[in-house]
């Protein structure tokens, strides 16, 4: 009986040795497979913090000035063949960003096309030194504050602005001691927002005047109702003297020639550089409260003074403007892409009834006295170009006809003119030149490459074919076809069924 009994014994102690084992491996697997857990996936704490700021960080962009594309723009208007969509800008990363909440400083990517940097607090901006200090700040940012980032060319034209921080000991100290003279004293003062931003790149030219600057200025600055100033880098005074009323529809302050400025200027926020959405538009989706391209439409005629918001005809039966008006947008034949067929064309379209104008708009144009001009018109036809940009001024309703040279440049065509049009709720038109109307047509044999395959010229690059195709053309519109664009333009005004009954 003792073997048996001692056989039994020694059985227990064996299951209970195996037992204590498995305990323990399985304590040791827990152990394990927390660690793993807090090093992998973070448990989210104080409502998901540690997830959402890894989200963020995910987003965050480091500003460079180092564009990631040759400049493919001719400065005439064009844009680019590839200036695709604009990707819906990132979140902002680390704090607020509204500049003007106290946030921590950031700088991040409002499309593919701008950068913004914003900050709020201590704000101290040495214009001649492109340099701002920034309270909280803990690097140094870099910045080019023009939309047209992917674009060594235009960067090329613009200042680099420096976010820098304001030393240790000198936030808050009102009179801008420096903490020591480490920081720049405040010589001004200002409860405004400060918006740092360039006129250099392209301007000079219509479409980038506002495509690059005006409208992505009026995106940024239209929910500071008027409470910002205006700093600006490569201030030409005939630029500003040109838009000057545009830019005090949005601010209550003087425009600052910022380069040149001696003065260490404080604020309470600023932002550096513009938004841009997409050609000569607003995307309401993207704005604080949803204003759109049609307030900017808005602003323009309060800049300008002008009289009408929709092409309705005048309630006096003898005004001449109960005949529709349609005006020629002329360009001389030495500049490329010129109606050799003006004169003609405008007596074709006063015998349907139109009430012609001819105007050239060029560099030295008063731009109040065009744009009551443009106001006044039903109709406005254009080779493509610059000067299809006085668009913005037509009254809502009125039909833009753009003719497009010969080369296979709808894409063009529709990226810069014809998709903006909708949002401005002006019709849109267009006539497509064929190779009987254009005078490449005399300057190259019949079977050249120029005339023959246009997209051979396309792939040589955009230089080629700016070039080609609009530098060295000029149109002359078949007379008959363009009547019929003409009669379309008079159906879709309400004074122009009149004349056609």
């Amino acid at each position: 009986m003792k073997p048996r009994s001692s056989a039994r014994g020694g059985g227990g102690e064996t299951r209970r040795f195996r037992n204590v084992a498995l305990l323990a491996l399985m304590l040791c697997s827990l152990v394990a497979l927390s660690l793993i857990r807090a090093r992998f996936f973070p448990i989210a704490s104080a409502g998901g913090e540690t997830l959402k700021l890894k989200a963020e960080e995910s987003k965050l962009v480091v500003v460079t000035t180092k564009p990631a594309v040759v400049s493919t723009d001719s400065g005439d208007g064009a844009g680019e063949a590839a200036d695709e969509q604009e990707e819906e800008a990132p979140a902002k990363a680390g704090g607020d960003g509204d500049g003007g909440g106290g946030g921590n400083p950031v700088c991040y990517e409002t499309s593919r096309r701008s950068d913004t940097c914003e900050a709020a607090g201590d704000v101290r901006v040495v214009g001649n030194s492109q340099s701002i200090y920034v309270d909280g700040l803990e690097r140094e940012l870099k910045t080019k504050p023009y939309c047209r980032k992917h674009d060594a060319f235009a960067l090329a034209h613009v200042k680099e602005w420096t976010l820098k921080p304001l030393p240790s000991g000198a936030a808050g100290d009102g009179d801008g001691d420096g903490g020591g003279g480490a920081a720049p004293r405040c010589t001004t003062n200002s409860s405004a927002t400060a918006f740092v931003l360039s006129t250099g790149g392209f301007t000079g030219n219509p479409f980038h005047d506002y495509t690059d600057v005006l409208i992505p200025v009026f995106i940024t600055a239209h929910r500071f109702a008027g409470e910002v100033q205006f700093l600006v880098s490569r201030y030409k005074s005939w630029w500003m003297n040109k838009y000057i009323k545009i830019f005090q529809q949005m601010s209550r302050y003087d425009v600052v020639d910022i380069d040149a400025d001696d003065e260490v200027r404080c604020y309470r926020s600023a932002v550096v550089g513009p938004t841009f959405h997409k050609e000569l538009g607003v995307d309401p989706s993207k704005t604080p409260s949803g204003y759109s391209v049609l307030d900017f439409r808005k602003l323009l005629r309060g800049a300008f003074g002008l009289d009408r918001a929709t092409a309705t005809p005048s309630g006096d039966r003898w005004d001449i403007r109960r005949r529709p008006r349609l005006l020629i947008i002329s360009r001389r034949p030495s500049r490329g892409r010129a109606f050799m067929n003006e004169r003609a064309m405008a007596d074709m379209a006063s015998s349907l009834g139109f009430d012609v104008r001819v105007g050239e708009p060029d560099a030295t144009t008063d731009t109040s006295k065009f744009a009551r001009l443009v106001n006044s018109c039903d109709v406005m036809v254009g080779v493509h170009g610059a000067g299809l940009t006085n668009m913005v001024f037509l009254p809502a309703g009125a039909v833009l006809v753009q003719v497009v040279p010969y080369g296979r440049l709808e894409w063009l065509a529709r990226n810069t003119f014809a998709e903006p049009s909708g949002a401005m709720e002006i019709h849109y038109l267009e006539y497509a030149v064929q190779l009987d109307e254009t005078t490449l047509s005399e300057q190259y044999p019949a079977d050249h490459q120029v005339l023959r395959d246009p997209m051979a010229i396309h792939k040589q690059g955009w230089e080629a074919l700016k070039t080609t195709y609009l530098d060295k053309q000029n149109v002359r519109p078949h007379l008959g076809r363009l009547k019929n664009t003409f009669l379309q333009a008079l159906k879709l005004l309400p004074h122009g069924r009149d004349i056609m009954n």
